[in-house]
C-alpha cells in the first residue's frame, strides 16, 4: 500500500554518549509543501535532519520515501534519494571556483576522462539564473559575499534535482531583497512538487512561507499542525514550554559617566561623519538594513579596519586604535557576527574558545592552569545556562545558541567596560535569545556600556535605551526607546525620512 506522504520519519531515536537526544520523533512531509521544523537550540532539529541527510544513523525508527522503507547511511545515499541538506554553517569550499563547488563529487567528464569545464559552467549559469543572480562560474568562492555563498548552496540542491530540500536557517546571511527572492523560488519549487523542510527561528518567516509545522522540545514532538491555524504566540509557547512576552527588557536606571565618544568618524565608501556617545549603564542600539555600514563602523572602532578619520575618546581620553589588541587595552570588547567565520575556532575545545582572549588569566610560568580555567567555565556555564555535557569537545559539537553563549563567556572573562555585540542572537532560538537579552541587561546594570548592532528592529526595541538608525553609512535618526517603533525605524532605515543632528 502506497503512502500519500513523500517522506515519513517514524519513532526516530538517537543517543550520544548515553544521552538521549531524540525520543520517538516523527515528521511527515507531503509532496509540494514547505514544512517548518521548530524548536529551541538543542531540541533535536539538527540531529533529526542529519539522520535524514545520512550524516549518521538513527538508533531506532523508520524512514519511508514514497511509502517505501529506506536505509540512508551516507550523504551520497541521501542525495541519490533526492534529499539535499543546506546547512546553516555553509559547506562551500572557499578555495574552489563556483562551478567546482556546484559539481563537487559529481563532476562532468568526457569519455576520455577530461573535465567538461564549459558544460559545467553553462549549467551553473542556468541554475543561478533561476535564482535571479549572475555570478561568474569561474570566480573563486572566497571572493564572494556570504549571501552569495548561501545562494550557491541552494543552487547546488537545484542542480541535483532534489525533491526534498532541507534548509537550516537559510535567510541568516541574506539581505531583505534576497529573502524575498528566496521565498519566490521556494513557492516556485512547490508548484513542481518539490518539498522543503524549513528550519528557522524567525517565526514571521514561518508564518509567511510555511504550510505545516512540527515543534520539538527536549527531543520530543510537542506539536504539529497547519501554520495558518495557529498564532505565533502559541507556537512560541510550544517551543519554550511557556509564553514569551514581547516586553522590553531594558530597565530604567541612571546612566553613569561617559565611556565612549565618537566624533566625525569617516571611512570612504563605508560611513561618514558618525558621532555618538555611550555612558556607563547604557544600552545603545544601531540598526538599519543590510549594507548600512554599522558593522564596518564598529570594526573600525575595534581596530579591524584602519582607513578612517575622526576622533575616538574612551573615558575622555583620545585613543588611536590600529589593532584589536589596542582596542582591548582601551577597554573595548567586540562580539562579532558570523560565529563560524569570526567568533569561534571550531577545532578547539569549548574550554579553549572560552579562554582564548584572556589566556593571561589562566597562565602561570608558561602553562595554562586547567583547574582555574575549568572553574571559570563552570561559573559561566551556570550564569549563561550553557548546555554542554563535556566542555573538552570541540565547540562545533554545540548548538548555535550554546556556541554564542561560549563567545559571550569569552568576552565576559576579558571584562572590558565597553562591549559591542554585532547581531548577538543571530541564528538562535527564542528561549536562548531571552537568556542573552537578560544577561546583556544585567551587564548594563553593573555599569558596563553596551552597544547592540542588529538588523532586527524588534530586538533593538526590546533591549536598548537609545537607538541610532543608519542608512548608506550615515546616522539618519536617533530615538529613545519610548519614541521608537518598527514602522518609524523602517522609514529612516530605507532613507525615506531623515532627521538627525550630529554629535560634536
Amino acid at each position: 500500500m502506497t503512502s500519500n506522504y513523500l517522506l515519513e520519519m517514524n519513532n526516530i531515536e538517537k543517543a550520544f554518549n548515553q544521552v538521549s537526544v531524540l525520543k520517538k520523533v516523527g515528521i511527515c512531509l507531503e509532496k509540494g509543501e514547505i514544512h517548518a521544523l521548530l524548536g529551541e537550540n538543542g531540541a533535536g532539529k539538527s540531529t533529526l535532519m542529519n539522520i535524514l541527510g545520512g550524516v549518521f544513523p538513527a538508533d531506532r525508527g523508520t524512514i519511508k520515501i514514497n511509502g517505501e522503507a529506506v536505509n540512508i547511511t551516507t550523504p551520497r545515499m541521501a542525495q541519490n534519494y533526492g534529499i539535499s541538506f543546506i546547512h546553516q554553517e555553509l559547506n562551500v569550499v572557499a578555495d574552489l571556483k563556483v562551478y567546482e563547488n556546484m559539481f563537487l563529487g559529481s563532476e562532468l567528464r568526457s569519455r576520455t576522462g577530461f573535465l567538461k569545464v564549459e558544460e559545467m559552467c553553462q549549467r551553473t549559469r542556468e541554475v543561478l539564473a533561476d535564482l535571479g543572480v549572475e555570478i561568474d562560474p569561474k570566480v573563486y568562492v572566497r571572493e564572494l559575499d556570504t549571501s552569495y555563498k548561501q545562494l550557491i548552496e541552494i543552487a547546488k540542491a537545484l542542480l541535483h534535482k532534489s525533491n526534498i530540500i532541507i534548509m537550516d536557517e537559510p535567510t541568516t546571511a541574506l539581505t531583505e531583497h534576497e529573502v524575498y527572492r528566496l521565498f519566490g523560488l521556494m513557492k516556485k519549487l512547490k508548484t513542481s512538487n518539490v518539498s522543503i523542510i524549513y528550519i528557522s527561528h524567525k517565526l514571521k518567516e514561518i508564518q509567511e512561507i510555511c504550510d505545516h509545522y512540527t515543534v520539538l522540545r527536549d527531543g520530543k514532538v510537542v506539536g504539529t499542525g497547519r501554520v495558518a491555524e495557529q498564532n505565533l504566540e502559541s507556537i512560541t509557547k510550544l517551543m519554550v514550554g511557556k509564553s514569551v512576552s514581547e516586553e522590553r527588557f531594558a530597565q530604567t536606571h541612571p546612566h553613569g559617566a561617559e565611556l565612549l565618544r565618537v566624533k566625525e568618524l569617516t571611512s570612504p565608501d563605508l560611513f561618514k561623519k558618525i558621532g555618538f556617545t555611550l555612558h556607563a549603564g547604557e544600552i545603545l542600539g544601531f540598526t538599519g538594513l543590510a549594507g548600512d555600514g554599522r558593522t564596518e563602523l564598529f570594526e573600525s572602532i575595534f581596530g579591524f579596519r584602519k582607513n578612517y578619520t575622526g576622533e575616538i575618546k574612551v573615558k575622555d581620553q583620545s585613543v588611536q586604535i590600529t589593532h584589536p589588541k589596542k582596542a582591548l587595552q582601551a577597554g573595548i570588547g567586540f562580539v562579532p557576527k558570523d560565529r563560524k567565520e569570526n567568533a569561534i575556532i571550531k577545532d578547539l575545545s569549548v574550554y579553549d574558545n572560552m579562554s582564548l582572549s584572556s589566556l593571561g588569566h589562566f597562565e602561570r610560568r608558561g602553562f595554562i592552569q586547567q583547574k582555574q580555567e575549568k572553574a571559570r567555565f563552570e561559573y559561566y556555564k551556570k550564569q549563561l545556562n550553557i548546555k554542554v555535557h563535556d566542555p573538552k569537545v570541540t565547540i562545533d559539537k554545540l548548538s548555535g545558541g550554546n556556541q554564542q553563549k561560549v563567545v559571550l563567556a569569552k568576552w565576559l572573562e576579558v571584562d572590558t567596560p565597553i562591549l559591542v555585540f554585532d547581531n548577538p542572537t543571530q541564528g538562535i532560538d527564542v528561549g536562548a535569545k531571552r537568556e542573552i537579552y537578560q544577561h546583556i541587561v544585567r551587564l548594563a546594570q553593573q555599569g558596563k556600556g553596551i552597544i547592540i548592532l542588529s538588523s532586527e528592529a524588534p530586538e533593538i526595541l526590546k533591549i536598548c535605551h537609545h537607538i541610532n538608525v543608519m542608512f548608506q553609512g550615515e546616522i539618519t535618526a536617533r530615538f529613545t526607546r519610548d519614541q521608537a517603533s518598527e514602522d518609524e525605524i523602517m522609514k529612516y532605515a530605507t532613507g525615506s525620512k531623515r532627521e538627525v543632528e550630529q554629535i560634536g
